[in-house]
């Protein structure tokens, strides 16, 4: 179903908003929107909503499909600063107790044992240990060969860094270390931090949460309750989850101030992305808690 805007998307998106988890997905350009969505709808997600303008288009294999009545358009524009959390806290606000996650075109959800678990058992399980929020941690992806693929985005020839992840405290208005709360780093955003902004270069995100009311997210992509933004709850490690992403190779490769000084992505701790949750397990980039 398409909608016009957000407003009539929160008006005329009464069923969607019943019943979670809904994957909201922020198409910033047409770059691999089909499986972005595909592979969340594999997930178990009950609905995935695309935000996008007019250079967005699903395939009508998805659209008018068996999930067809799963997914969703609504025309937005992503450009204004901001525009990302305003749209997440105007749905959040209709899913009040629901869960809600959040990406961009070009990246792929996985927590652990998805292969055989769905995202509605995951979250029920995270649920009864209490909590409300699930740390991501983006882990960038990028294609071998620059030359075939310029924009560094190749489903069947990914690559991501198996090592150079590292977490600093983070700091309170005092600058004291908050409690159970940690800034991480890695990956592209590391490894070429001269191209990108500070305020950019965590790969942390709480993508994953349940609504409540006047809990906003904000642009660091943390939430204004300070518990949703911990790693874990206070007695034992609780599950986190890695979101695949080629949102950054993207970037470094159209930026004017980057792409002319990159020819290549890999390096010595480059390894083939297996599209699995184990793998990502085995390199310490998400954590199964007491979900076995």
């Amino acid at each position: 179903m398409n909608y016009a805007n957000l407003n009539d998307f929160l008006k005329r998106g009464t069923a969607i908003f019943a019943k979670g988890p809904v994957a909201l997905i922020f198409a910033e350009d047409p770059v691999e929107v089909d499986s972005t969505i595909l592979h969340h709808l594999c997930l178990g997600f009950r609905h995935v909503v695309v935000f996008g303008g007019p250079t967005i288009e699903i395939e009508p294999h998805i659209t008018e499909g068996p999930d067809s009545e799963k997914v969703h358009f609504v025309a937005y524009d992503l450009l204004p600063d901001h525009a990302v959390q305003q749209a997440v806290n105007a749905v959040a606000m209709q899913m009040p107790k629901e869960w809600l996650f959040y990406c961009y075109n070009a990246e792929y959800l996985f927590f652990p044992f998805c292969e055989s678990r769905t995202i509605g058992e995951m979250v029920t399980f995270h649920t009864e240990e209490r909590r409300d929020a699930m740390l991501t941690y983006v882990i960038d992806l990028y294609a071998e060969d620059l030359e075939a693929n310029p924009d560094a985005v190749s489903l069947d020839e990914a690559y991501l860094d198996r090592s150079g992840y590292f977490a600093l405290g983070r700091p309170d208005a005092m600058r004291h270390p908050k409690e159970r709360q940690l800034d991480f780093f890695g990956g592209l955003r590391w490894r070429f931090e001269e191209f990108v902004p500070k305020p950019k270069r965590k790969i942390d995100r709480i993508s994953i949460f349940k609504a409540k009311p006047d809990v906003l997210l904000r642009d660091d992509f943390t939430f204004t309750e300070e518990e949703y933004n911990t790693y874990s709850c206070p007695w034992h490690h609780n599950l986190t989850a890695a979101v695949a992403s080629f949102r950054a190779a993207k970037a470094l490769r159209r930026n004017p101030g980057s792409a002319f000084n990159i020819n290549t992505f890999m390096w010595h701790a480059s390894t083939r992305f297996e599209w699995d949750s184990a793998q990502l397990m085995d390199l310490g980039l998400m954590e199964p808690g007491q979900w076995f």
